[in-house]
């Protein structure tokens, strides 16, 4: 089986981390992305290698300046040959009821979410037509389909995402590519965990198999349709919530 290169933007998050760590085992050349953070990286690769995944990349890359896009495509160029999949996965959040928001605040999450994905799959996405290959898979939110209070920025974002993934997933399709979207619910990673515990149990009390997801879950979700065999699932949203919010 030929050997698959994946890069994950941002994928140094408790979710992000999941997933390298889950590809890595399942025989991918794995790459990531990162803003710099004063040696995190460092301490990131250490702890990865500690665990017994060692080999996987990481590379300096703010997604909302497409020059810095551009220039990692020439580094994973460069030292990996082909990213054959990519996980759009870098996010912020900025919440905020709308009345109170500021300007920056909208820009911020739109720029990074949603423009961060124009800026990193128009690199890779003329290689992948090429070579007959691709995977692209954009990490979304349940809160994109479903809305959530004080996050109008980021559920437009992540419902731009969605869009993003249908109209590519069609221009793509006859070139051997797809495009999906993965939205996850609420998973158990430190961000969910820091939620005030009387909050935490009324957010799995809403979700219908009462608990929250396992980052494995979401990752294995991700691999499946990366597979080379998934090859016939295109522009489709892959929601894995727990039943949280069902379409």
């Amino acid at each position: 089986m030929t050997q698959r290169t994946a890069l994950i933007t941002g994928g140094m998050g408790g979710l992000g981390t999941v997933l390298c760590q889950h590809l890595h085992s399942l025989g991918y050349q794995v790459a990531t992305t990162y803003v710099h953070d004063s040696g995190r990286e460092k301490r990131w690769q250490s702890e990865q290698e500690k665990l017994g995944y060692a080999g996987m990349r990481e590379y300096p890359c703010d997604v909302t300046d497409l020059q810095a896009c551009r220039q990692l495509f020439e580094r994973t160029s460069a030292d990996l040959g082909t990213v054959d999949c990519l996980v759009n996965m870098a996010g912020i959040t900025r919440d905020s009821q709308f009345v109170k928001m500021e300007e920056k605040d909208w820009l911020d999450v739109i720029g990074t979410n949603l423009i961060g994905v124009f800026n990193v799959t128009r690199q890779y996405v003329a290689p992948m037509i090429e070579n007959g290959f691709g995977r692209i898979v954009n990490i979304s939110s349940v809160n994109a389909a479903k809305g959530q209070f004080g996050q109008t920025n980021y559920s437009a974002a992540k419902s731009g995402m969605h869009g993003f993934t249908k109209s590519l997933a069609l221009e793509v399709a006859r070139k051997g590519v797809t495009v999906n979207t993965v939205s996850p619910g609420y998973v158990e990673t430190e961000m969910v965990l820091k939620i005030d515990e009387k909050i935490r149990d009324k957010i799995r009390n809403s979700i219908p198999v009462q608990r929250f997801g396992d980052p494995l879950e979401i990752a294995r979700a991700v691999a499946f349709l990366l597979d080379d065999k998934a090859g016939y699932i295109t522009g489709s949203e892959l929601a894995v919530n727990g039943g949280l919010h069902m379409q």
